[in-house]
């Protein structure tokens, strides 16, 4: 048994505020993927993924809606015979390992499975989301299901609100200097954590004020400009949201990165801004000179995204 591959996730835009009802851009990352596979020969890694998957089994089998979605007794049984997740994806990222991973359950062991063949309707696409959200919420407490919907589609996803999203199409890449990126931070991070720093910050008038007016205007000018292809104005707006984001989300953001975060404003030679939820994984790079962000950013890892 070898299932279909699903693709890691980057949200462009829309880190927390998604939480909160405002825009979002999600694209497939196809450098890391996952499938579902049974094997004879076992390693520490797929005894760990099969006790992970027995876990995950549990959850479905005792939400309300698991046995009316799913073909539960199949998932056991193949689990039972040592199927795992076979997967390139890092955890603790960013980039949707779990959401790979529930992507991937659903499109095995779904009773009435939603296609990418079929004509992705609002409705259908809030249907699974909210299944994709009860699902992932074995791993991470909360989920907004929108890293498994991206996974599953394997397409950008706009979301407009939590209620209000779409299939979209982003501009082709170019062969231009300019580029977005990731950066490796060497260690991984949780998501619940972060998400709880958040969720006691927006306790703060401040902090909620500062989310729905700053953060929510420049997150949402930099996704009109980037499906727009209006990338002058784009990296005006992403300097911006960058520095919003230091001042304001600086325990989602690791203590030995803030002066690399600040030189790229200082010098105009790259933005970073938060990939997920943040606390270790990757950042999200973008900048107008891929060489000079790269050698600026020399005794890092960087991976390449997208090109302008």
């Amino acid at each position: 048994m070898k299932g279909p591959l699903f693709y890691a996730k980057i949200l462009l835009f829309g880190e927390y505020g998604i939480i909160k009802d405002s825009k979002g851009l999600t694209i497939p990352y196809n450098t890391y993927r996952g499938a579902l596979k049974k094997s004879t020969e076992s390693t520490p890694d797929t005894r760990y993924s099969n006790q992970q998957l027995q876990e995950f089994h549990q959850y479905l089998h005792k939400l309300e809606t698991g046995k009316e979605w799913f073909y539960l007794d199949k998932l056991k049984a193949d689990i039972d015979e040592g199927m795992y997740f076979d997967s390139s994806i890092p955890q603790g990222y960013g980039v949707g390992s779990s959401g790979a991973l529930v992507a991937a359950v659903y499109d095995q062991y779904a009773k009435e499975k939603i296609t990418v063949l079929e004509n992705l309707t609002r409705d259908k696409l809030l249907q699974l989301k909210r299944i994709f959200s009860l699902m992932e919420s074995f791993f991470h407490g909360k989920s907004s299901g929108l890293d498994p919907l991206n996974s599953y589609l394997s397409i950008p996803i706009l979301i407009r609100s939590s209620n209000d999203l779409e299939a979209t199409g982003i501009p082709a890449q170019r062969a231009g200097k300019g580029a977005v990126f990731l950066l490796d931070s060497e260690t991984a991070g949780e998501t619940a954590p972060m998400v709880s720093i958040f969720m006691n910050k927006m306790k703060q008038e401040g902090f909620r004020k500062m989310l729905h007016e700053d953060f929510s205007t420049y997150t949402d000018a930099c996704i009109d400009d980037f499906l727009h292809g209006n990338v002058t104005s784009l990296f005006r707006n992403v300097k911006q949201l960058s520095s919003l984001v230091l001042d304001n989300f600086k325990p989602m953001i690791p203590n030995r990165f803030h002066a690399i975060w600040q030189q790229g404003i200082d010098t105009n030679d790259y933005y970073l801004k938060l990939c997920g939820s943040g606390g270790g994984g990757y950042m999200l790079g973008f900048t107008e000179d891929f060489d000079k962000a790269r050698a600026r950013l020399k005794n890092y890892k960087l991976e390449l995204v997208y090109r302008f």
